[in-house]
């Protein structure tokens, strides 16, 4: 196991992904890096890449840390309790775009690998990862094109791989205080130890080269669309939900929360522009009615 070899893949995929979306986008992403001193509670290093007030991205950035610490948060060790008390490291790769447009969708990805040190010296990894999409206005054709991408990067680990992630991505994008899903899903996986440490750094591989064919196509084929006040306020009331989720049931979030993460990085996810009402409900008939009738319940879309 050499975690030095998943830092490299990682900063790639990094420069990778924001060098794809500054193209697209017109904006250069603004870097900033930062170090975690010996007098800190986390050691390591990191870098965010932020874009706000783009052309397309309203705000967005994509995160790289390599942290280490003296003992794993509770949020790592609910499913390992044997691990309580280890010393870690983990490193990953993080983003969220939040296009301006309300008919291009929210997008998420993370990939990431987390390690505990045992008392004998033992080293226990384990690999996480996925990626998801909200619509506001949803489309069949985006949903579908996303859901294959996922099922495509997921093909070479098995057939089981793709069902059981996409309904792991279903259960855990979900607002159990609203009884409703935050978007279409995507998949999800979190503590894949099974397939050993060379064939859970390949399926982290897999996912995150996966993202830009996943999402671009959309962003390139709605980033047009008209919209008006309408949409937008829309749009706003549904950034909500997003705020919500990642506030109250986000693990990632939790976890770089309790372990002392960098604050900036960790809320980087939110959203520039949201608003709440009280006990609204779209009119029947409506696009916006159409969002929970048609796209948040869990569909098979490939």
């Amino acid at each position: 196991m050499d975690p030095a070899v998943v830092r490299e893949y990682l900063l790639g995929l990094q420069d990778r992904i924001v060098a794809a979306f500054e193209q697209e986008d017109g904006t250069p992403f603004v870097r900033d890096a930062w170090v975690r001193g010996p007098q800190e509670r986390l050691q390591g290093d990191g870098c965010s890449r932020v874009v706000e007030n783009g052309q397309v991205l309203e705000r967005g950035g994509c995160n790289f840390s390599h942290v280490k610490g003296p003992q794993l948060p509770p949020s790592a060790t609910q499913h390992r309790p044997e691990l309580a008390g280890c010393p870690f490291e983990a490193m990953g790769v993080s983003l969220v775009f939040h296009p301006r447009n309300p008919h291009v969708p929210t997008v998420h990805m993370n990939v990431r690998m987390l390690a505990a040190h045992k008392p004998d010296g033992e080293v226990v990894a384990w690999f996480g990862g996925g990626m998801d999409l909200t619509p506001y206005y949803g489309v069949e054709d985006d949903a579908r094109h996303f859901h294959r991408s996922c099922r495509d990067a997921l093909a070479p680990f098995g057939h089981d791989k793709h069902p059981r992630y996409k309904q792991w991505c279903d259960d855990y994008f979900f607002l159990k205080h609203r009884n409703e899903a935050r978007g279409v899903g995507g998949i999800f996986f979190d503590d894949v130890s099974e397939l050993g440490f060379e064939g859970g750094f390949a399926l982290i591989r897999s996912v995150g080269d996966a993202f830009t064919g996943a999402y671009l196509p959309i962003l390139q084929g709605r980033r047009d669309t008209p919209y008006g006040e309408r949409e937008r306020d829309f749009q706003s009331y549904r950034r909500g939900r997003y705020v919500e989720f990642n506030l109250v049931w986000d693990r990632g979030t939790l976890f770089g929360l309790q372990s002392g993460g960098r604050t900036e990085s960790i809320l980087m996810s939110m959203p520039p522009v949201v608003t709440w009402r009280y006990d609204w409900h779209p009119e029947p008939g409506t696009p916006e009615a159409r969002l929970y009738t048609d796209f948040l319940p869990p569909r098979d879309w490939v």
